[in-house]
């Protein structure tokens, strides 16, 4: 085995794809909170491009991380300089790299270190992938309440979040004269720059209003649209990167080959060249951005419930399902497709072919269980737009309330066969709850306002609804499937 390290590279590179520049002359530029497999797998990636293209050295990468948990894979990373592998896999495909672009980790809760990195004028853009958990959401609006927050508020001197780090340190350059960083969001929330500004700003409103009024003006947070399916690294893939390259890495990435990033042309202090490489930067990332969350966020919950409820384990074990496929293209083709806008040189029918053949991919093993997580706050994002919009255009909503249906069968917490279904919500008591009471009573279900607003008072979408939902316990998930399609085709 060959150990990842500066001083290997030479001997890597007989089995994997090494950096193709000088990491000594990298220099640090954006600092990222969360080095987890998708930031490593996607941001990093580009920029292990861009550098071996010759440019933009001074754009690299310091990792900094808040949350005690993070330690072990920060050491890991240190101890290998910052290397690692990506290993991209697709049926009959597998190529793996070494990326070079992070140059440096902070230990996660050195406040000092950190501190240090994000007032460093070097330090032009902030990035983060935090997951949708580190936001502080009260439904789709940060609680700047919490006390995570208030404790920052009341003392940004000793602020331990990543947002009360990121106003003190913008606190501190703006006293020293030094130009404000860009915060770039990179977690899959819709209009996530528009949600980081919100939380800046509104914490630092609360520490210091002069504060506030100096980064509305002077920060920039850009929206960005990011796709890459990269789930978490199973120990059988790490033992397959040793067998196959003997490469000991510790902290090895797999993902797809399919990746994508739309940013907005928001910047404050420079960035690197990164349109060069293949991001696209343009006005408005909202058609993008809408676009994903309609066609392939929407599209996993279509194929995640009735799939789960099978028993069947992976995204591809449900593509290779004909009755699932059979329904995820229904539901994409009429009800889905047409909601998602039109985007100059981008076909969408193209898209959902993209789409199909990367939940079909059977190297990635993305579990169905990872696509049925957190519908509480999923299916007012991703179905329930596309809902509101047909009913209000008088149009068909039967599949969308089919999906509607399944998940709240799937709230109820046991398979077709009986298995008992593990929590799979930070909400799941109360799902469950109201997914029980709705066994005989559906309409109980839509009236989890928090999730379905005022959709339990239209007639058309409770109705249909209702009869799916009857339909389910009372002849099962393929005999309902079966019977929708035949109408349909009918």
């Amino acid at each position: 085995m060959v150990a990842l390290g500066n001083g290997n590279l030479a001997e890597i590179s007989k089995t994997a794809d090494v950096p193709a520049y000088d990491r000594g002359a990298l220099t640090p530029g954006i600092a990222h909170f969360g080095v987890g497999n998708f930031h490593r797998a996607h941001q990093c990636v580009y920029l292990d491009d861009l550098f071996a293209t010759g440019a933009d050295h001074d754009f690299a990468v310091v990792g900094l991380g808040v949350r005690p948990e993070e330690k072990a894979a920060f050491a890991d990373l240190t101890a290998q300089d910052g290397l690692y592998t990506v290993t991209e896999v697709d049926e009959g495909v597998r190529r793996t790299r070494v990326i070079g672009s992070v140059v440096r980790l902070v230990e996660p809760g050195d406040r000092a270190a950190t501190m240090s990195v994000l007032t460093d004028p070097a330090i032009r853009i902030v990035t983060l992938t935090i997951t949708e958990g580190g936001y502080y959401l009260s439904g789709d609006k940060p609680n700047l309440d919490h006390p995570d927050l208030a404790a920052d508020a009341a003392d940004l001197s000793a602020s331990r979040t990543v947002f009360g780090l990121i106003v003190s340190a913008l606190a501190e350059r703006q006293k020293a004269g030094t130009a404000p960083f860009t915060v770039l969001c990179c977690d899959n929330l819709p209009h996530n720059g528009d949600l980081t500004r919100k939380l800046v700003t509104g914490l630092a409103r609360k520490a210091d209003p002069a504060l506030a009024d100096h980064i509305e003006t002077a920060v920039a947070f850009p929206n960005s649209m990011v796709d890459r399916i990269t789930p978490a690294t199973t120990p059988v893939q790490a033992q397959s990167l040793r067998d196959e390259t003997g490469i000991e890495d510790k902290r090895p990435v797999f993902c797809e080959p399919f990746i994508q990033w739309v940013v907005e042309e928001n910047f404050c202090n420079g960035r690197p060249a990164l349109e060069t490489v293949g991001v696209t930067f343009v006005e408005d990332v909202t058609p993008y951005e809408l676009m994903k969350l309609r066609i392939l966020n929407a599209g996993h919950a279509t194929i995640a419930y009735p799939a789960a409820l099978l028993g069947l384990t992976y995204a591809h074990d449900a593509m290779r399902d004909d009755l699932v496929l059979r329904f995820f293209r229904d539901v994409e083709e009429n009800e889905l497709l047409p909601t998602a806008p039109g985007i100059e040189g981008v076909s969408r029918e193209d898209y959902l072919a993209t789409v199909t053949s990367r939940f079909a991919n059977p190297a990635i093993a993305d579990t169905l269980r990872r696509l049925a997580l957190d519908g509480s706050n999923r299916q007012p994002k991703f179905i329930l737009p596309s809902v509101r919009e047909r009913l209000a255009r008088g149009e068909d909503i039967s599949g969308l309330a089919l999906v509607g249906a399944l998940w709240c069968r799937y709230c109820y917490g046991t398979l077709e066969d009986g298995t008992d279904i593990e929590p799979n919500d930070p909400n799941w008591d109360a799902l469950q709850a109201a997914a029980r009471a709705a066994r005989d009573e559906p309409r109980r279900f839509l009236e989890q306002r928090d999730i379905f607003g005022d959709l339990a008072e239209n007639p058309v979408y409770a109705e249909a609804f209702s009869g799916h939902l009857k339909a389910l316990w009372r002849d099962g998930v393929r005999p309902v499937l079966e019977g929708y399609l035949a109408r349909r085709a009918g």
